[in-house]
């Protein structure tokens, strides 16, 4: 069984090196789609995969980031990014360039990253993002599955940057430097650092 929660974003970014011309060497929006499907070995104590109402909280927070900010890969022309930098306050600088695959495939990895810190207190069969899908337009979009996630072995979650404009527009400021802080140290003492509720049963019992 598959559930799957949609987010809507506005974004901008330029691809540099593809082959199409506008695309490479201009600076662009769109109106994004992003679906992220879910999967578990069972249902948890209220029938459910994983509830909707859990990725509102650090999934919607890291995925809102995006919204309204302009990616950037760190190799492009240092005075492009500058200007940038200087005239947006919402901008996220990545360790590739900001295709619509490279996203999906961003997006898998750093919510794969945050299931895998979140302790579920509600009877959850280890639920898991199996793949994230990325609609850059209404005709076209990437997909990234599980098996692609070895594809980000060459990065790590330090390699992502925020704007402080993003920062200070978080709940949490320190949730994102707590996530890469935990993946910076051995698996063996790596901890659930985000806590989701504990949910009191409710029964027809009298």
């Amino acid at each position: 069984m598959i559930i799957r929660k949609s987010f809507k974003l506005e974004t901008a970014h330029k691809v540099l090196n593809c082959t199409t011309h506008r695309c490479s060497h201009s600076s662009h929006g769109h109106s994004v789609i992003v679906e992220v499907f879910f999967s578990a070995k069972g249902l948890d104590n209220g029938q459910m995969i994983l509830d909707f109402g859990l990725m509102k909280s650090t999934i919607k927070e890291f995925l809102d980031s995006f919204d309204h900010a302009y990616s950037m890969w760190v190799n492009m022309d240092q005075e492009e990014k500058d200007f940038h930098k200087k005239y947006s306050e919402r901008w996220i600088e990545l360790p590739f360039s900001p295709s619509a695959e490279s996203l999906s495939l961003l997006y898998l990895f750093v919510i794969d990253k945050i299931m895998n810190a979140t302790q579920f207190n509600n009877g959850e069969k280890s639920p898991q993002a199996i793949s994230v899908r990325y609609h850059e337009t209404d005709t076209g979009y990437a997909e990234s599955f599980r098996d692609d996630l070895e594809w980000c072995n060459c990065c790590s979650l330090g390699d992502i940057k925020f704007s402080q404009g993003i920062v200070d527009e978080w709940a949490d400021k320190e949730w994102w430097n707590k996530l890469v802080a935990e993946y910076q140290k051995p698996f063996y003492e790596q901890r659930k650092i985000f806590i989701n509720p504990v949910i009191k049963k409710q029964t027809n019992e009298k």
